[in-house]
């Protein structure tokens, strides 16, 4: 199992909003990855937008292929925002992005979030998302192979799908059918346990959605050979949110990944973020990292490093 981060200073809000603070620092971005990332190799996340002419594209980090090389390789995140719902267009976006930063890379995310609804920074809320997603899942593999990169993985993610959303996966298979699973590198899951709602045991929470959303690829005819990402995870402080219950919340999580990576087939863990958006700022959006926007530490960025360091 790889482990990684995603090293940007911008975060999507729940009302379809940016959190933003102080620019990135390069330099300090790159010695907290490598402070973090030990011997082994480690997955840096990006986010790329596509959008309709006229709309802002947003890239973050900038330039995230600065910060690949010594092990550490690209963990990108293609995202589909078009009003006008421009599939082919989407697809050839899918197909420069493999062309541009396909040798740095070593996951490939097609769409972001494409269940949820309602929220504009998230895919889900814009017209034939899930046409999107397959038949970019079936392009970047395409394009990937054309290049002579077999190596780059290429998925998509989730939140939790809880009741009728229960459904989303088979959706996908069944309108992406054999060329859909046959391009299909990955799946993955984004999940905040104790972040917007209580969970006393957070460990219990992780294994729980992980066995559910490996229960739900099972049934909508996802072969268990196809390996569980946990694509963004994490815990912000701030007000009534300690940094020491961080600190603990992670530990959790994270001995729950590596207890249910063998039996579940997880293939990587992505921690969500590596640094406050705004330090300064009280919302819930605002300090998901684990380390300050002066990128000072909090205690669960060792408790991070004790993990990636492990054998």
């Amino acid at each position: 199992m790889e482990f990684g981060i995603y090293p940007g200073g911008i975060t999507g809000d729940d009302e379809g909003g940016l959190a933003t603070g102080p620019a990135d620092d390069p330099a300090k971005i790159l010695e907290a990855l490598r402070a973090l990332q030990g011997d082994g190799p480690f997955l840096v996340r990006g986010y790329r937008g596509f959008t309709d002419p006229g709309r802002p594209r947003v890239e973050t980090p900038h330039d995230v292929e600065r910060y690949a090389g010594d092990g550490r390789r690209l963990d990108l995140v293609v995202q589909y925002q078009s009003e006008s719902g421009d599939v082919p267009g989407y697809l050839e976006f899918v197909r420069d992005t493999v062309r541009r930063h396909g040798p740095a890379t070593a996951t490939l995310q097609i769409t972001e979030e494409p269940n949820v609804a309602g929220i504009p920074t998230l895919d889900g809320h814009y017209p034939d998302v899930r046409r999107a997603l397959v038949e970019g899942v079936a392009a970047a593999r395409a394009e990937a192979d054309r290049l002579g990169l077999p190596d780059l993985r290429v998925g998509f993610n989730t939140t939790p799908l809880f009741g009728p959303a229960a459904g989303f996966l088979a959706e996908l298979t069944d309108l992406g059918g054999r060329p859909f699973l046959d391009a299909l590198g990955y799946v993955g899951l984004d999940f905040f346990p104790d972040a917007f709602m209580p969970a006393p045991d957070p460990g219990a929470a992780t294994a729980g959605l992980l066995e559910m959303h490996r229960d739900l690829m099972t049934s909508a005819g996802i072969p268990a050979s196809v390996p569980l990402h946990i694509t963004e995870n994490g815990w912000p402080t701030g007000p009534g949110r300690a940094p020491e219950r961080q600190a603990e919340v992670l530990e959790a999580v994270l001995d729950a990944v590596v207890r249910t990576s063998g039996a579940l087939n997880l293939g990587a863990y992505l921690h969500f973020a590596l640094r406050d958006a705004d330090s300064s700022r009280d919302g819930l959006f605002h300090r998901f990292g684990l380390l300050h926007d002066d990128y000072t530490p909090k205690p669960a960025f060792d408790v991070y490093r004790r993990f990636t360091a492990a054998p």
